[in-house]
Protein backbone atom coordinates (compact mmCIF):
# COMPACT_ATOMS: atom_id res chain seq x y z
CA UNK A 1 0.00 0.00 0.00
CA UNK A 2 2.65 2.31 0.91
CA UNK A 3 4.41 2.80 -2.13
CA UNK A 4 1.46 2.81 -4.22
CA UNK A 5 1.05 6.14 -1.92
CA UNK A 6 4.41 7.37 -2.59
CA UNK A 7 3.97 7.34 -6.29
CA UNK A 8 1.05 9.55 -6.11
CA UNK A 9 3.37 12.45 -4.75
CA UNK A 10 6.21 11.34 -7.20
CA UNK A 11 5.15 14.80 -9.87
CA UNK A 12 4.72 17.06 -7.35
CA UNK A 13 8.56 16.58 -5.89
CA UNK A 14 9.98 15.74 -9.04
CA UNK A 15 8.88 19.97 -9.73
CA UNK A 16 9.84 21.35 -6.57
CA UNK A 17 12.95 22.32 -7.28
CA UNK A 18 12.41 25.39 -9.34
CA UNK A 19 13.65 28.80 -7.89
CA UNK A 20 13.07 30.45 -10.88
CA UNK A 21 9.86 30.45 -13.39
CA UNK A 22 10.98 31.31 -16.82
CA UNK A 23 8.93 33.55 -19.15
CA UNK A 24 7.53 31.05 -21.70
CA UNK A 25 5.57 29.14 -18.65
CA UNK A 26 2.76 31.65 -19.26
CA UNK A 27 2.57 30.96 -23.20
CA UNK A 28 -0.71 29.33 -24.57
CA UNK A 29 1.29 26.48 -26.56
CA UNK A 30 3.81 25.77 -22.68
CA UNK A 31 -0.10 25.47 -20.98
CA UNK A 32 -1.93 23.62 -23.33
CA UNK A 33 1.34 20.94 -23.94
CA UNK A 34 1.29 20.85 -19.94
CA UNK A 35 -1.91 20.16 -19.44
CA UNK A 36 -2.57 17.58 -22.52
CA UNK A 37 0.14 15.55 -20.60
CA UNK A 38 -1.01 16.19 -16.92
CA UNK A 39 -4.66 14.80 -17.94
CA UNK A 40 -3.14 11.86 -19.56
CA UNK A 41 -0.76 11.10 -16.33
CA UNK A 42 -3.70 11.30 -14.53
CA UNK A 43 -6.40 9.12 -16.78
CA UNK A 44 -3.42 6.49 -16.72
CA UNK A 45 -4.35 6.58 -20.70
CA UNK A 46 -0.99 5.13 -22.05
CA UNK A 47 -1.84 6.45 -25.58
CA UNK A 48 -2.32 9.59 -25.01
CA UNK A 49 0.62 10.26 -22.26
CA UNK A 50 3.11 9.15 -24.44
CA UNK A 51 2.89 11.14 -27.49
CA UNK A 52 1.69 14.72 -25.12
CA UNK A 53 4.82 13.72 -23.09
CA UNK A 54 7.31 13.80 -26.03
CA UNK A 55 5.56 16.91 -27.07
CA UNK A 56 6.23 18.92 -23.63
CA UNK A 57 9.97 17.57 -23.92
CA UNK A 58 10.66 18.72 -27.16
CA UNK A 59 9.13 22.05 -26.70
CA UNK A 60 11.54 22.08 -22.90
CA UNK A 61 14.43 21.70 -25.00
CA UNK A 62 13.55 23.75 -27.89
CA UNK A 63 13.41 26.67 -25.02
CA UNK A 64 17.00 24.91 -23.47
CA UNK A 65 15.04 24.59 -20.26
CA UNK A 66 17.17 21.26 -19.17
CA UNK A 67 15.94 21.30 -15.50
CA UNK A 68 12.04 21.30 -16.95
CA UNK A 69 12.83 18.55 -19.41
CA UNK A 70 14.47 16.41 -17.15
CA UNK A 71 11.70 16.71 -14.81
CA UNK A 72 9.27 15.57 -17.60
CA UNK A 73 11.56 12.11 -18.28
CA UNK A 74 11.26 11.88 -14.73
CA UNK A 75 7.13 12.24 -15.06
CA UNK A 76 7.96 9.03 -17.71
CA UNK A 77 8.93 6.67 -15.05
CA UNK A 78 6.52 7.79 -12.60
CA UNK A 79 4.07 6.78 -14.91
CA UNK A 80 5.53 3.31 -15.89
CA UNK A 81 5.66 3.16 -11.68
CA UNK A 82 1.47 3.94 -11.39
CA UNK A 83 0.98 1.15 -14.55
CA UNK A 84 3.09 -0.90 -12.18
CA UNK A 85 5.86 -1.80 -15.37
CA UNK A 86 8.50 -1.61 -12.82
CA UNK A 87 10.92 -3.44 -15.43
CA UNK A 88 10.51 -0.60 -17.82
CA UNK A 89 10.74 2.03 -15.10
CA UNK A 90 13.74 0.21 -14.19
CA UNK A 91 15.19 0.83 -17.34
CA UNK A 92 14.14 4.19 -17.90
CA UNK A 93 15.71 5.24 -14.51
CA UNK A 94 18.71 3.16 -15.86
CA UNK A 95 18.75 5.28 -18.90
CA UNK A 96 18.38 8.61 -17.16
CA UNK A 97 21.10 8.45 -14.86
CA UNK A 98 23.37 7.44 -17.55
CA UNK A 99 22.63 10.58 -19.62
CA UNK A 100 23.10 12.63 -17.06
CA UNK A 101 26.21 11.23 -16.26
CA UNK A 102 27.56 11.15 -20.09
CA UNK A 103 26.71 14.50 -20.70
CA UNK A 104 28.35 15.84 -17.14
CA UNK A 105 24.66 17.42 -16.16
CA UNK A 106 25.23 17.03 -12.40
CA UNK A 107 23.27 19.99 -11.70
CA UNK A 108 20.39 17.39 -11.97
CA UNK A 109 22.17 13.95 -11.19
CA UNK A 110 20.21 13.81 -8.15
CA UNK A 111 16.86 12.99 -10.00
CA UNK A 112 17.85 9.82 -11.60
CA UNK A 113 18.83 8.95 -7.96
CA UNK A 114 15.85 9.90 -6.65
CA UNK A 115 13.65 7.78 -9.48
CA UNK A 116 16.04 4.69 -8.48
CA UNK A 117 14.92 5.56 -4.46
CA UNK A 118 11.09 5.43 -5.55
CA UNK A 119 11.31 2.12 -7.60
CA UNK A 120 13.21 0.34 -5.24
CA UNK A 121 10.88 1.59 -2.37
CA UNK A 122 8.11 0.16 -4.48
CA UNK A 123 9.90 -2.83 -4.77
CA UNK A 124 10.34 -3.27 -1.10
CA UNK A 125 13.94 -2.85 -1.00
CA UNK A 126 13.87 -0.18 1.96
CA UNK A 127 17.42 0.10 2.50
CA UNK A 128 18.62 0.80 -0.95
CA UNK A 129 15.82 3.14 -1.29
CA UNK A 130 17.35 4.77 1.87
CA UNK A 131 20.58 4.93 0.71
CA UNK A 132 19.13 6.48 -2.95
CA UNK A 133 17.57 8.89 -0.97
CA UNK A 134 20.67 10.40 1.48
CA UNK A 135 22.49 10.52 -1.89
CA UNK A 136 19.65 12.35 -3.30
CA UNK A 137 20.22 15.01 -0.53
CA UNK A 138 23.84 15.32 -0.17
CA UNK A 139 23.55 16.13 -4.63
CA UNK A 140 21.08 18.46 -3.96
CA UNK A 141 22.93 20.54 -1.30
CA UNK A 142 25.98 20.20 -3.01
CA UNK A 143 24.22 21.88 -6.84
CA UNK A 144 22.14 24.32 -4.18
CA UNK A 145 18.43 22.55 -3.96
CA UNK A 146 18.04 23.00 -0.35
CA UNK A 147 14.87 24.44 -0.81
CA UNK A 148 13.62 20.61 -2.09
CA UNK A 149 15.08 18.57 0.30
CA UNK A 150 12.48 18.56 3.12
CA UNK A 151 10.55 16.39 1.40
CA UNK A 152 13.34 13.46 0.88
CA UNK A 153 13.65 13.78 4.29
CA UNK A 154 9.92 12.60 4.62
CA UNK A 155 10.64 10.03 2.55
CA UNK A 156 13.42 8.59 4.52
CA UNK A 157 11.42 8.77 7.46
CA UNK A 158 8.34 6.98 5.76
CA UNK A 159 10.71 3.97 5.63
CA UNK A 160 12.25 4.43 9.28
CA UNK A 161 9.68 5.53 11.54
CA UNK A 162 8.57 1.73 12.23
CA UNK A 163 11.69 0.62 12.87
CA UNK A 164 13.67 3.49 14.84
CA UNK A 165 10.97 6.12 16.10
CA UNK A 166 13.92 7.91 17.24
CA UNK A 167 15.73 8.09 14.14
CA UNK A 168 12.88 9.62 12.61
CA UNK A 169 12.33 12.27 15.01
CA UNK A 170 15.88 13.92 14.79
CA UNK A 171 15.15 13.46 10.63
CA UNK A 172 12.10 15.31 10.76
CA UNK A 173 13.60 17.97 12.77
CA UNK A 174 16.39 18.84 10.28
CA UNK A 175 13.77 18.93 7.59
CA UNK A 176 11.80 21.49 9.82
CA UNK A 177 15.17 23.75 10.57
CA UNK A 178 16.04 23.27 6.33
CA UNK A 179 12.33 24.10 5.62
CA UNK A 180 12.23 27.32 8.51
CA UNK A 181 15.27 28.68 6.35
CA UNK A 182 14.31 27.64 3.00
CA UNK A 183 11.29 26.73 2.35
CA UNK A 184 9.11 28.20 5.29
CA UNK A 185 5.68 27.04 3.60
CA UNK A 186 6.91 23.29 3.98
CA UNK A 187 6.98 23.68 8.00
CA UNK A 188 3.54 22.99 8.80
CA UNK A 189 3.29 19.83 6.74
CA UNK A 190 6.40 18.65 8.51
CA UNK A 191 5.00 19.33 11.95
CA UNK A 192 1.73 17.55 10.69
CA UNK A 193 3.65 14.34 9.87
CA UNK A 194 5.32 14.69 13.08
CA UNK A 195 1.89 14.63 14.96
CA UNK A 196 0.75 11.88 12.98
CA UNK A 197 3.71 9.30 14.37
CA UNK A 198 3.27 10.57 17.78
CA UNK A 199 -0.44 8.42 17.99
CA UNK A 200 1.57 5.43 16.59
CA UNK A 201 3.91 5.75 19.29
CA UNK A 202 1.41 6.38 22.11
CA UNK A 203 2.67 9.78 22.65
CA UNK A 204 -1.01 11.58 23.17
CA UNK A 205 -0.10 14.22 24.73
CA UNK A 206 2.11 15.52 22.36
CA UNK A 207 -0.67 13.88 19.83
CA UNK A 208 -2.72 16.30 21.56
CA UNK A 209 -1.04 19.40 21.20
CA UNK A 210 0.05 18.83 17.87
CA UNK A 211 -3.13 18.39 16.57
CA UNK A 212 -4.35 21.77 18.37
CA UNK A 213 -1.64 23.31 16.19
CA UNK A 214 -3.02 21.63 13.25
CA UNK A 215 -6.38 23.27 13.78
CA UNK A 216 -4.65 26.39 14.15
CA UNK A 217 -3.10 26.53 11.67
CA UNK A 218 -5.92 25.40 9.35
CA UNK A 219 -7.41 28.58 10.30
CA UNK A 220 -4.87 30.42 9.06
CA UNK A 221 -5.20 29.20 5.53
CA UNK A 222 -2.48 26.60 6.14
CA UNK A 223 -2.80 23.04 4.52
CA UNK A 224 -1.09 19.59 4.62
CA UNK A 225 -1.11 16.32 2.99
CA UNK A 226 -1.03 14.42 5.89
CA UNK A 227 -4.17 16.44 7.22
CA UNK A 228 -6.69 13.47 6.55
CA UNK A 229 -4.72 10.91 8.79
CA UNK A 230 -4.35 13.09 11.54
CA UNK A 231 -8.23 13.51 11.68
CA UNK A 232 -8.55 9.98 11.44
CA UNK A 233 -6.01 9.16 14.28
CA UNK A 234 -7.62 12.04 16.44
CA UNK A 235 -11.59 10.17 15.92
CA UNK A 236 -9.91 6.93 17.06
CA UNK A 237 -7.98 8.36 20.25
CA UNK A 238 -11.41 9.90 21.40
CA UNK A 239 -12.71 6.05 20.66
CA UNK A 240 -15.02 6.65 17.75
CA UNK A 241 -13.19 3.93 16.14
CA UNK A 242 -16.08 3.02 13.80
CA UNK A 243 -16.09 6.50 12.97
CA UNK A 244 -12.33 6.63 12.38
CA UNK A 245 -12.05 3.25 10.61
CA UNK A 246 -14.89 4.74 7.57
CA UNK A 247 -13.03 7.78 7.42
CA UNK A 248 -9.75 5.65 6.72
CA UNK A 249 -11.73 3.87 4.31
CA UNK A 250 -13.24 6.99 2.28
CA UNK A 251 -10.54 9.72 2.84
CA UNK A 252 -7.42 7.70 2.88
CA UNK A 253 -7.74 5.19 -0.10
CA UNK A 254 -5.51 2.44 -0.02
CA UNK A 255 -3.18 4.05 2.52
CA UNK A 256 -6.35 3.33 4.98
CA UNK A 257 -5.45 -0.30 4.48
CA UNK A 258 -2.32 0.31 6.79
CA UNK A 259 -4.25 2.30 9.37
CA UNK A 260 -6.67 0.54 10.00
CA UNK A 261 -4.77 -2.05 11.92
CA UNK A 262 -3.46 0.25 13.60
CA UNK A 263 -7.08 2.05 15.18
CA UNK A 264 -8.02 -1.20 15.86
CA UNK A 265 -5.20 -2.70 17.93
CA UNK A 266 -5.34 0.48 20.26
CA UNK A 267 -9.06 0.24 20.55
CA UNK A 268 -7.80 -3.27 21.55
CA UNK A 269 -10.47 -5.11 19.32
CA UNK A 270 -7.86 -7.61 18.19
CA UNK A 271 -10.42 -9.76 16.06
CA UNK A 272 -10.82 -6.78 13.75
CA UNK A 273 -7.05 -5.93 13.87
CA UNK A 274 -6.33 -9.46 12.82
CA UNK A 275 -8.61 -9.93 9.98
CA UNK A 276 -7.66 -6.03 8.87
CA UNK A 277 -4.46 -6.73 8.62
CA UNK A 278 -4.93 -9.93 6.47
CA UNK A 279 -6.53 -8.04 4.09
CA UNK A 280 -3.65 -5.83 4.24
CA UNK A 281 -1.31 -8.22 3.66
CA UNK A 282 -3.46 -9.70 0.74
CA UNK A 283 -3.35 -6.69 -1.14
CA UNK A 284 0.22 -6.15 -0.47
CA UNK A 285 1.11 -9.28 -1.74
CA UNK A 286 -1.33 -8.98 -4.85
CA UNK A 287 1.50 -5.99 -5.37
CA UNK A 288 4.21 -7.64 -4.67
CA UNK A 289 3.19 -10.89 -7.25
CA UNK A 290 2.46 -7.99 -9.71
CA UNK A 291 6.09 -6.38 -9.26
CA UNK A 292 8.01 -10.17 -9.15
CA UNK A 293 6.11 -10.91 -12.72
CA UNK A 294 6.73 -7.39 -14.36
CA UNK A 295 10.45 -7.71 -13.92
CA UNK A 296 10.40 -11.28 -15.14
CA UNK A 297 8.74 -10.42 -17.65
CA UNK A 298 10.99 -7.89 -18.54
CA UNK A 299 14.52 -10.27 -17.71
CA UNK A 300 12.91 -12.83 -19.65
CA UNK A 301 12.36 -10.14 -22.78
CA UNK A 302 16.28 -9.65 -22.58
CA UNK A 303 17.39 -13.37 -21.99
CA UNK A 304 14.86 -13.77 -25.26
CA UNK A 305 16.59 -11.48 -27.27
CA UNK A 306 20.26 -12.39 -26.17
CA UNK A 307 19.22 -16.41 -27.67
CA UNK A 308 17.77 -15.09 -30.71
CA UNK A 309 20.92 -12.71 -31.78
CA UNK A 310 23.43 -15.19 -30.25
CA UNK A 311 23.58 -17.29 -33.55
CA UNK A 312 24.50 -14.41 -35.86
CA UNK A 313 27.40 -12.95 -33.86
CA UNK A 314 28.52 -15.78 -31.10
CA UNK A 315 28.82 -19.03 -32.93
CA UNK A 316 30.61 -20.67 -30.53
CA UNK A 317 29.25 -18.42 -26.98
CA UNK A 318 28.49 -20.51 -24.11
CA UNK A 319 25.42 -22.01 -23.90
CA UNK A 320 23.14 -19.78 -21.19
CA UNK A 321 21.51 -21.47 -18.52
CA UNK A 322 18.07 -20.98 -18.53
CA UNK A 323 16.88 -19.16 -15.02
CA UNK A 324 13.85 -20.83 -13.29
CA UNK A 325 12.84 -18.80 -10.50
CA UNK A 326 11.23 -19.94 -7.90
CA UNK A 327 10.09 -18.18 -4.68
CA UNK A 328 8.27 -19.96 -1.91
CA UNK A 329 6.33 -17.91 0.48
CA UNK A 330 5.16 -19.74 4.06
CA UNK A 331 2.55 -17.99 5.67
CA UNK A 332 1.02 -19.94 8.13
CA UNK A 333 -1.60 -18.49 10.83
CA UNK A 334 -2.80 -20.45 13.18
CA UNK A 335 -5.67 -19.73 15.25
CA UNK A 336 -7.13 -22.28 18.07
CA UNK A 337 -11.09 -20.99 18.62
CA UNK A 338 -11.98 -21.96 22.41
CA UNK A 339 -15.48 -21.75 23.88
CA UNK A 340 -14.83 -18.73 26.54
CA UNK A 341 -15.07 -15.12 25.22
CA UNK A 342 -11.45 -15.05 26.92
CA UNK A 343 -9.65 -17.42 25.57
CA UNK A 344 -11.30 -16.57 22.37
CA UNK A 345 -9.43 -13.10 22.88
CA UNK A 346 -6.10 -14.37 24.05
CA UNK A 347 -5.98 -16.78 20.95
CA UNK A 348 -6.67 -13.47 18.55
CA UNK A 349 -4.11 -11.33 20.24
CA UNK A 350 -1.11 -13.98 19.57
CA UNK A 351 -2.43 -14.62 16.26
CA UNK A 352 -2.45 -10.85 15.53
CA UNK A 353 1.28 -10.99 16.90
CA UNK A 354 2.07 -13.85 14.87
CA UNK A 355 0.81 -12.52 11.80
CA UNK A 356 3.20 -8.85 12.82
CA UNK A 357 6.20 -11.34 12.97
CA UNK A 358 5.41 -13.35 9.45
CA UNK A 359 5.01 -10.22 7.93
CA UNK A 360 8.06 -8.76 8.81
CA UNK A 361 9.79 -12.20 8.51
CA UNK A 362 8.38 -12.67 4.94
CA UNK A 363 9.27 -8.97 3.76
CA UNK A 364 13.28 -9.35 4.80
CA UNK A 365 12.63 -13.09 2.70
CA UNK A 366 11.28 -11.23 0.04
CA UNK A 367 13.90 -8.24 0.29
CA UNK A 368 16.97 -10.41 0.80
CA UNK A 369 15.75 -13.13 -2.17
CA UNK A 370 15.25 -9.65 -4.37
CA UNK A 371 18.79 -8.43 -4.07
CA UNK A 372 20.46 -11.71 -4.17
CA UNK A 373 19.17 -12.54 -7.84
CA UNK A 374 18.70 -8.86 -9.09
CA UNK A 375 22.55 -8.35 -9.16
CA UNK A 376 23.72 -11.36 -11.01
CA UNK A 377 20.82 -11.11 -13.18
CA UNK A 378 21.38 -7.29 -14.15
CA UNK A 379 24.97 -9.04 -14.87
CA UNK A 380 23.51 -11.27 -17.30
CA UNK A 381 20.98 -8.85 -18.72
CA UNK A 382 23.71 -6.30 -19.48
CA UNK A 383 26.17 -8.35 -21.10
CA UNK A 384 22.99 -10.04 -23.24
CA UNK A 385 22.19 -6.75 -25.02
CA UNK A 386 26.28 -6.15 -25.33
CA UNK A 387 26.57 -9.27 -27.50
CA UNK A 388 22.88 -8.51 -29.07
CA UNK A 389 24.43 -4.91 -30.67
CA UNK A 390 25.15 -5.72 -34.50
CA UNK A 391 28.10 -3.55 -33.94
CA UNK A 392 29.63 -5.28 -32.06
CA UNK A 393 33.48 -4.79 -31.71
CA UNK A 394 35.39 -6.63 -29.04
CA UNK A 395 37.64 -8.92 -29.34
CA UNK A 396 37.89 -13.34 -29.21
CA UNK A 397 39.66 -12.63 -25.58
CA UNK A 398 36.94 -9.35 -24.74
CA UNK A 399 34.07 -12.43 -26.12
CA UNK A 400 35.41 -15.13 -23.92
CA UNK A 401 35.76 -13.09 -20.65
CA UNK A 402 32.07 -11.78 -21.13
CA UNK A 403 31.13 -15.56 -21.57
CA UNK A 404 33.06 -16.69 -18.32
CA UNK A 405 31.30 -13.82 -16.16
CA UNK A 406 27.84 -14.86 -17.76
CA UNK A 407 28.62 -18.34 -16.72
CA UNK A 408 30.11 -17.09 -13.42
CA UNK A 409 26.60 -15.06 -12.30
CA UNK A 410 24.56 -17.78 -13.67
CA UNK A 411 26.71 -20.37 -11.33
CA UNK A 412 25.29 -17.47 -8.63
CA UNK A 413 21.99 -17.83 -9.28
CA UNK A 414 21.68 -21.77 -9.74
CA UNK A 415 23.35 -22.11 -6.38
CA UNK A 416 20.92 -19.64 -4.86
CA UNK A 417 18.09 -21.37 -6.63
CA UNK A 418 19.39 -24.77 -5.06
CA UNK A 419 19.40 -22.94 -1.27
CA UNK A 420 15.50 -22.20 -2.18
CA UNK A 421 14.75 -25.24 -3.00
CA UNK A 422 17.19 -27.11 -0.59
CA UNK A 423 14.76 -25.25 2.36
CA UNK A 424 11.76 -27.89 1.76
CA UNK A 425 14.40 -30.42 2.75
CA UNK A 426 15.43 -28.69 5.92
CA UNK A 427 11.80 -28.94 7.06
CA UNK A 428 10.99 -32.81 5.37
CA UNK A 429 11.19 -35.03 8.29
CA UNK A 430 11.63 -38.13 6.29
CA UNK A 431 13.91 -40.97 6.13
CA UNK A 432 15.99 -40.54 2.40
CA UNK A 433 16.23 -43.55 0.39
CA UNK A 434 20.13 -45.30 0.24
CA UNK A 435 19.98 -47.42 -2.81
CA UNK A 436 22.58 -45.77 -4.48
CA UNK A 437 26.21 -47.71 -5.46
CA UNK A 438 28.99 -44.41 -5.64
CA UNK A 439 32.08 -44.48 -6.53
CA UNK A 440 33.25 -41.98 -3.59
CA UNK A 441 36.54 -40.92 -5.40
CA UNK A 442 35.09 -40.09 -8.80
CA UNK A 443 32.16 -38.13 -7.25
CA UNK A 444 34.43 -36.29 -5.21
CA UNK A 445 36.90 -35.07 -8.13
CA UNK A 446 33.64 -34.37 -10.70
CA UNK A 447 32.60 -31.98 -7.41
CA UNK A 448 35.54 -29.96 -7.15
CA UNK A 449 35.91 -29.69 -11.17
CA UNK A 450 32.90 -27.73 -11.26
CA UNK A 451 34.32 -24.99 -9.25
CA UNK A 452 37.26 -24.51 -11.53
CA UNK A 453 35.41 -21.75 -13.42
CA UNK A 454 33.92 -20.31 -10.42
CA UNK A 455 36.88 -19.76 -8.17
CA UNK A 456 39.22 -17.38 -8.49
CA UNK A 457 42.25 -18.22 -11.07
CA UNK A 458 44.95 -17.39 -7.92
CA UNK A 459 42.85 -20.62 -5.74
CA UNK A 460 44.43 -24.11 -5.87
CA UNK A 461 41.82 -26.46 -6.31
CA UNK A 462 42.94 -29.64 -4.30
CA UNK A 463 41.42 -33.86 -4.01
CA UNK A 464 43.64 -35.79 -1.08
CA UNK A 465 42.11 -39.02 -0.37
CA UNK A 466 43.00 -42.33 1.55
CA UNK A 467 40.65 -44.17 -0.05
CA UNK A 468 41.01 -46.42 -3.22
CA UNK A 469 39.25 -45.52 -6.93
CA UNK A 470 36.91 -48.60 -6.26
CA UNK A 471 35.89 -47.93 -2.91
CA UNK A 472 31.82 -48.10 -3.05
CA UNK A 473 29.12 -46.28 -1.06
CA UNK A 474 25.37 -47.58 -0.32
CA UNK A 475 23.89 -44.15 0.01
CA UNK A 476 21.73 -41.51 -1.63
CA UNK A 477 23.94 -39.95 -3.71
CA UNK A 478 22.27 -37.01 -4.96
CA UNK A 479 22.08 -35.88 -0.95
CA UNK A 480 25.40 -36.79 -0.78
CA UNK A 481 26.63 -34.88 -3.23
CA UNK A 482 24.22 -31.91 -2.49
CA UNK A 483 26.51 -31.45 1.38
CA UNK A 484 29.68 -31.79 -0.66
CA UNK A 485 28.59 -28.99 -3.10
CA UNK A 486 26.90 -26.19 -0.46
CA UNK A 487 30.32 -26.89 1.34
CA UNK A 488 31.97 -26.44 -1.50
CA UNK A 489 29.86 -23.47 -2.64
CA UNK A 490 30.90 -21.25 0.95
CA UNK A 491 34.23 -22.36 0.91
CA UNK A 492 34.12 -20.30 -2.58
CA UNK A 493 32.08 -17.41 -1.67
CA UNK A 494 34.67 -16.64 1.07
CA UNK A 495 37.91 -17.37 -0.46
CA UNK A 496 39.87 -15.03 -2.03
CA UNK A 497 43.60 -16.21 -2.56
CA UNK A 498 45.21 -19.98 -1.40
CA UNK A 499 43.67 -23.26 -1.90
CA UNK A 500 40.16 -24.95 -1.55
CA UNK A 501 40.59 -28.43 -0.41
CA UNK A 502 38.41 -31.83 -0.31
CA UNK A 503 40.14 -34.84 1.22
CA UNK A 504 38.11 -37.92 1.85
CA UNK A 505 38.98 -40.87 4.55
CA UNK A 506 37.81 -43.80 6.40
CA UNK A 507 38.58 -44.61 9.89
CA UNK A 508 36.83 -47.79 10.78
CA UNK A 509 33.36 -47.75 9.68
CA UNK A 510 32.48 -43.89 9.09
CA UNK A 511 33.83 -42.09 6.17
CA UNK A 512 35.33 -38.55 6.78
CA UNK A 513 34.90 -35.69 4.10
CA UNK A 514 37.07 -32.29 4.95
CA UNK A 515 36.75 -29.20 3.00
CA UNK A 516 38.91 -26.88 4.21
CA UNK A 517 40.04 -23.41 2.80
CA UNK A 518 42.21 -20.40 2.94
CA UNK A 519 39.21 -18.18 3.27
CA UNK A 520 38.22 -15.10 5.84
CA UNK A 521 37.68 -17.94 8.60
CA UNK A 522 35.13 -18.91 10.92
CA UNK A 523 35.17 -17.49 14.45
CA UNK A 524 34.86 -20.38 17.20
CA UNK A 525 31.85 -18.79 19.09
CA UNK A 526 30.12 -18.71 16.15
CA UNK A 527 30.53 -22.23 15.02
CA UNK A 528 26.99 -23.67 15.36
CA UNK A 529 25.31 -20.22 15.22
CA UNK A 530 26.16 -20.46 11.59
CA UNK A 531 24.28 -24.10 10.90
CA UNK A 532 21.03 -22.09 11.86
CA UNK A 533 18.51 -20.67 9.08
CA UNK A 534 19.43 -17.52 7.13
CA UNK A 535 22.41 -16.54 9.16
CA UNK A 536 25.17 -15.21 6.95
CA UNK A 537 28.45 -13.44 8.81
CA UNK A 538 29.26 -11.84 6.11
CA UNK A 539 25.63 -9.89 4.69
CA UNK A 540 27.09 -8.73 1.69
CA UNK A 541 28.30 -12.18 0.26
CA UNK A 542 25.65 -13.81 -2.29
CA UNK A 543 23.55 -16.75 -0.80
CA UNK A 544 20.37 -16.39 1.97
CA UNK A 545 22.01 -18.69 4.57
CA UNK A 546 20.77 -21.92 3.67
CA UNK A 547 23.67 -23.93 2.22
CA UNK A 548 25.37 -25.00 5.86
CA UNK A 549 21.50 -25.42 7.69
CA UNK A 550 20.85 -28.00 4.52
CA UNK A 551 24.24 -29.13 4.50
CA UNK A 552 24.08 -30.58 8.26
CA UNK A 553 19.98 -31.44 7.81
CA UNK A 554 20.79 -33.79 4.58
CA UNK A 555 24.06 -35.24 7.03
CA UNK A 556 21.43 -35.97 9.86
CA UNK A 557 19.67 -37.54 7.49
CA UNK A 558 22.25 -40.01 6.69
CA UNK A 559 23.14 -40.88 10.20
CA UNK A 560 26.00 -38.70 10.15
CA UNK A 561 26.98 -35.09 10.67
CA UNK A 562 28.50 -31.60 9.71
CA UNK A 563 31.07 -29.99 12.09
CA UNK A 564 33.29 -26.94 12.34
CA UNK A 565 36.77 -28.10 13.00
CA UNK A 566 37.58 -24.55 15.65
CA UNK A 567 41.18 -25.86 15.61
CA UNK A 568 41.80 -24.93 12.04
CA UNK A 569 43.09 -20.85 11.81
CA UNK A 570 44.19 -20.25 8.95
CA UNK A 571 40.76 -20.25 7.20
CA UNK A 572 37.50 -22.39 7.67
CA UNK A 573 37.35 -26.62 7.86
CA UNK A 574 34.36 -28.52 7.57
CA UNK A 575 34.33 -31.80 8.84
CA UNK A 576 31.41 -34.23 6.71
CA UNK A 577 31.22 -37.68 9.45
CA UNK A 578 28.98 -40.54 7.59
CA UNK A 579 28.10 -44.04 8.37
CA UNK A 580 29.39 -47.05 6.11
CA UNK A 581 27.04 -49.50 6.12
CA UNK A 582 27.83 -52.66 7.23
Amino acid sequence: MKRIILLLSLTIITGLCRADNPEYMKSKEYLDLRNAMNHAFNDGDSARFFPAIKALEDYLQSQNDVHGYYTQRCNEIVFQLNQQRIYEAYKLAQQLTKELRENKIDKEMFMGVNMMGHINRYCGNDKEAVRNWYEVIRLMKEEGYESSMPPIYLNIVGVVIDKDPQEADSLLTVAKEIAKKYSPERVFDIETRQTVSYYSRGDYDQFLKGYQAYKEGEKKGYTSVHGRSLEVRYLAYHGKTDEAVEMAKKELGDEGADEIPLIYEKAGRWKEAYYSLKEAEAKSDSIDNVVIANSMQGISEQIKLFETERAAYRERMYAVIAVFLLLLLLIVALVYIVHTRRRHLIEMQRAYRRAMESEKMKSAFIQNISHEIRTPLNIISGFAQVIANPELTETIEERQRIAEMMEKNAHHVTALIDEIIGLSLIESTEKMRRDDTMLINKAMREALKRYEKVVNPDIKLLFETTLPDEFTLKTNAGMLARIINSLLENAAKYTKEGHIALRSDRKGDMLTFTVEDTGSGIPAEEAEHIFERFVKLDSFKEGIGLGLPLSRKLAEQLDGTVVLDTSYTNGARFLVKIPIPS
